[in-house]
């Protein structure tokens, strides 16, 4: 697609800008934006609105996006779907979708790869390939639905990668997703988790998204964080808590903390206890995420006792805590996997074409 124009991932106002310097009046981008994203066309030609002559101008100049599915493992257990889609450049990343009593919840990956390097992650293992365009994050919705027959009434930003590292495409991809002449899906139906790249948290809140901030959290202190995630180096948990209670004070959300809990590690009566005092007084939520194990990684996910303990002690905090409910755990849903397996047995089979 060298040199084409990525058309899906403008913006109305882009668009309405591109039409208007190709001698276009501006109505015929709302006419274009309403094919690619409600009505999902995957060629000019469908756009039966527009002139012939249009449509060839936008033919030579474009491309519209579209992904394929590589895999599709359904859960026999709770109905679990989980997909490894394929992009235009031959690389992959997953998207899960999740039932739920209210309703289909749909986490995406925001980049091919990741960068964090969190230790208990599967997603970080390859490294950072490149980030996801705003059109690639917004089929991974529409193949969802379209391949699921299911309809996505909430989204995770928790997949493959760290989305505030790839800010610019996630808040064109936002823009997109919420708009009416889009498939209009409301902000406050949107989480997005970070591990915490605290100066791009700020540029978020000024955005006034409202999105549900999920800060990936995992530990109580700063010693132990700094083992688990590297972000921490960088960015201390005091100066973390910071960020989040300014962005309550600022957009009035409710801020989540992820917290997975690794036998041994971070499960303890101490870590609780700590985590309770950190958070104690924020109006916020903490959800409690037995981790998955990893074969490449030591950790082990927490006993039920223990979870059921370290839940105890929120309470004795008053802090608002559950237990995330352990969802397609016979397909491996935590993402990064399945593109970790599909990376892992190309190169197997370079590596026996190279020794033949």
């Amino acid at each position: 697609m060298s040199g084409l124009l990525d058309i899906k991932s403008m913006t109305l106002p882009k668009l309405e800008d591109y039409v208007q310097e190709l001698g276009e009046p501006k109505f015929r981008a709302k006419q274009i934006y309403i094919w690619l994203h409600q009505k999902q066309a995957d060629s000019f030609a469908q756009m039966s609105n527009l002139s012939v002559s249009l449509r060839e101008r936008l033919e030579q100049q474009c491309y519209i996006n579209t992904l394929t599915v590589r895999r599709k493992l359904v859960s026999k257990l709770d109905g679990t779907q989980k997909f490894l889609f394929g992009l235009r450049d031959g690389e992959a990343v997953e998207s899960v979708l999740m039932k739920y009593k209210h309703g289909n919840s749909l986490c995406i990956s925001t980049q091919v790869g990741c960068r964090m390097g969190c230790s208990f992650c599967a997603s970080t293992i390859l490294g950072l390939c490149r980030n996801l365009t705003p059109a690639e994050m917004l089929d991974e919705v529409y193949m969802a639905q379209k391949v699921s027959g299911e309809r996505v009434s909430s989204i995770v930003l928790m997949g493959i990668g760290e989305p505030l590292d790839n800010f610019d495409n996630v808040m064109d991809f936002l823009e997109i997703l919420s708009s009416p002449e889009g498939i209009n899906l409301s902000m406050r139906h949107v989480s997005l988790s970070t591990c915490g790249l605290i100066p791009r948290i700020y540029d978020l809140m000024k955005k006034k998204t409202q999105v549900t901030l999920s800060i990936s959290l995992h530990a109580p202190n700063d010693e132990l964080r700094d083992k688990l995630m590297p972000v921490n180096h960088k960015y201390k948990i005091d100066e973390l808590m910071k960020a989040c209670r300014d962005y309550f004070d600022y957009t009035g959300r409710r801020v989540s903390y992820e917290y997975s809990l690794i036998n041994g590690v971070n499960d303890t009566e101490e870590c609780a206890h700590q985590l309770g005092k950190l958070l104690k007084g924020q109006i916020a939520h903490v959800n409690l995420i037995p981790i998955n194990e990893v074969k490449e990684r030591d950790f082990i996910k927490s006993s039920r006792m223990r979870i059921q303990k370290f839940l105890s002690v929120m309470e004795q905090y008053k802090i608002n805590a559950t237990v995330r409910r352990e969802l397609g755990a016979d397909i491996n849903a935590a993402c990064g996997q399945l593109r970790r397996e599909e990376k892992g047995a190309e190169e197997s089979a370079e590596g026996l074409r190279q020794n033949r």
